[in-house]
């Protein structure tokens, strides 16, 4: 455990002495700025548009740039034998692996909270805290993804390709079934292969149209067990892309 401590440590200490932290801020700037155009230009149900756009940019904002961060750190690292000289130490690949893990997912939940304060601008607290914990989880699950693929792929941009079509993928694959069942779709054996393959693909991806949703932030709150569900799929599907990356992980010669 003090491995793997330590390893989460010199994760958020190099997030810090990178471009990271500006990055965050730049994002924010942007979602304030937009907000404060939207202001100016809306003419009715401004503080819902203002929520409801800024809430969307600060959410993809967040996801991208932690993304980014997880793949180029982890490549860095290969670059520069960092892994070899940590391995070489009395810590095994698992302890690597979960140590990096968390110190991503701690980076996650900063991002998180700071996303989250400026939404207390348009929202109750109560709508907020649940958006800022959902989208931590989310994060969470998205650096789960990208140190898999990264780990699996060994190269920075495939693993953001990877991690960026999972995410929009699993963000989308609602409102594909729903094109897919449309009333104007022909009852063909394509057209029913077709609708298996789609649901065949929704049924192996996180739901994660229902979680982080702006709605939460203009008309109030979910109920206990809509959250406790949602969320819960954040964190089963992040257990499972870290038992594939540590199984990976664990095959590699390095």
């Amino acid at each position: 455990m003090s491995a793997v401590l330590l390893l989460a440590r010199t994760t958020l200490l190099e997030a810090g002495r990178s471009a990271l932290p500006w990055l965050a801020l730049g994002l924010l700037a942007a979602a304030l700025g937009l907000a404060a155009f939207l202001s100016q230009v809306a003419i009715t149900e401004g503080r819902e548009l203002q929520a409801a756009l800024a809430a969307a940019l600060l959410r993809a904002g967040a996801t991208f740039l932690l993304a980014v961060h997880v793949a180029a750190s982890v490549v860095r690292e290969s670059n520069d034998k960092v892994l070899e000289l940590a391995l070489a130490l009395p810590v095994t690949r698992s302890q690597y692996y979960l140590g990096k893990l968390c110190g991503y997912g701690v980076i996650g939940f900063a991002l998180a909270a700071a996303s989250a304060l400026p939404m207390l601008l348009w929202a109750t607290p109560a709508g907020v805290a649940l958006w800022g914990a959902s989208l931590a989880l989310e994060l969470l699950l998205v650096a789960a993804a990208s140190l898999f693929f990264v780990v699996t792929l060994a190269n920075v941009v495939p693993a953001i390709a990877a991690t960026a079509g999972l995410y929009l993928l699993a963000r989308s694959i609602a409102a594909i079934q729903l094109l897919a069942r449309g009333p104007l779709a022909e009852e063909t054996w394509a057209q029913v292969a077709a609708r298996g393959a789609v649901d065949a693909v929704a049924f192996l991806l996180p739901r994660l149209d229902l979680v982080t949703r702006s709605d939460w932030l203009l008309y109030g709150a979910p109920a206990a067990a809509e959250f406790g569900s949602a969320v819960g799929t954040l964190l089963v599907y992040a257990a499972l892309l870290c038992a594939a990356g540590l199984f990976d992980f664990h095959r590699r010669n390095l």
